[in-house]
C-alpha cells in the first residue's frame, strides 16, 4: 500500500479472530493481513487493482477478501497462475467480486 501512494497505520493485536469477527469475515475468507480502507475491511493479499474497484464503484459490501496467501499475490513470493478471485464479503456472506 504504501508502495502506492498511501499513508498506513499498522495496529499490532494479540487478537485477529476479534478482529476479523468484528469486521463479519467468514472463516473461509480469513488470511493473515485485516485491513480497514475508508469504512471497508480487506482481508489478505488483494490486488490493488481490486481495491482501486472497490473504492471507485463504492458497492454496498462490508468489504474484499483474498482468501490463504496466493502464491504471486502482491507481497508473496512465487509465479502468479491465473488471475487471482477476489470475493466480496457482505454480512458474513462471501460471494464473488472480480479476478486480478
Amino acid at each position: 500500500m504504501r508502495a502506492h501512494g498511501w499513508t498506513v497505520r499498522s495496529i499490532e493485536t494479540d487478537d485477529m479472530t476479534r478482529i476479523k469477527r468484528q469486521h463479519n469475515l467468514p472463516d473461509s475468507t480469513w488470511s493473515c493481513h485485516t485491513a480497514v480502507i475508508d469504512g471497508y475491511v480487506v482481508e489478505g493479499h488483494v490486488p490493488m487493482a481490486a481495491i482501486e474497484d472497490m473504492l471507485s464503484t463504492r458497492p454496498a459490501i462490508d468489504g474484499i477478501a483474498l482468501p490463504g496467501m496466493p502464491a504471486g499475490s502482491p507481497g508473496m513470493p512465487g509465479v502468479q497462475e491465473g488471475p487471482l478471485q477476489v470475493l466480496a464479503v457482505n454480512d458474513g456472506n462471501a460471494t464473488g467480486f472480480g479476478a486480478y
